[in-house]
């Protein structure tokens, strides 16, 4: 899990470049690149963790439905949990956080990395 955790440590030493005023982000753009970068430390665990299970890096999913079925498929085991986590944070990171620039509020995002972290945590 190394790697995921360097993608979620950039994004958070990108948002320690931000200033914050009343909770808030002050530069959307370089939130929304941290998400990004969380986001990105999502896959980078579920791959690792793939590659554990034997798959070669050319069978790794290449789309969000691929990490989807790879989960039902490889972690079925946690009754849907896993994957009902990843469509959360999917929405968080990727959707509200990166693509839409919706969420700029210090604690909002602090709670999401910790969930995002806890999230890496499972695969260990």
């Amino acid at each position: 899990m190394k790697g995921s955790l360097r993608y979620l440590q950039n994004a958070k030493e990108i948002l320690a470049r931000i200033p914050i005023e009343d909770d808030d982000y002050t530069d959307i753009k370089p939130v929304r690149e941290a998400f990004g970068t969380a986001y990105l430390a999502i896959l980078e665990a579920i791959n690792e963790a793939l590659l554990k299970k034997g798959l070669s890096r050319k069978d790794l999913p290449k789309s969000v439905d691929g990490y989807r079925n790879a989960l039902q498929k490889y972690y079925g085991a946690y009754n849907g949990k896993l994957a009902k986590k990843f469509e959360h944070l999917y929405d968080t990171l990727h959707i509200a956080g990166y693509y839409r620039g919706l969420i700029y509020n210090a604690n909002v995002i602090k709670e999401c990395f910790k969930v995002t972290k806890e999230f890496i945590d499972k695969f260990k």
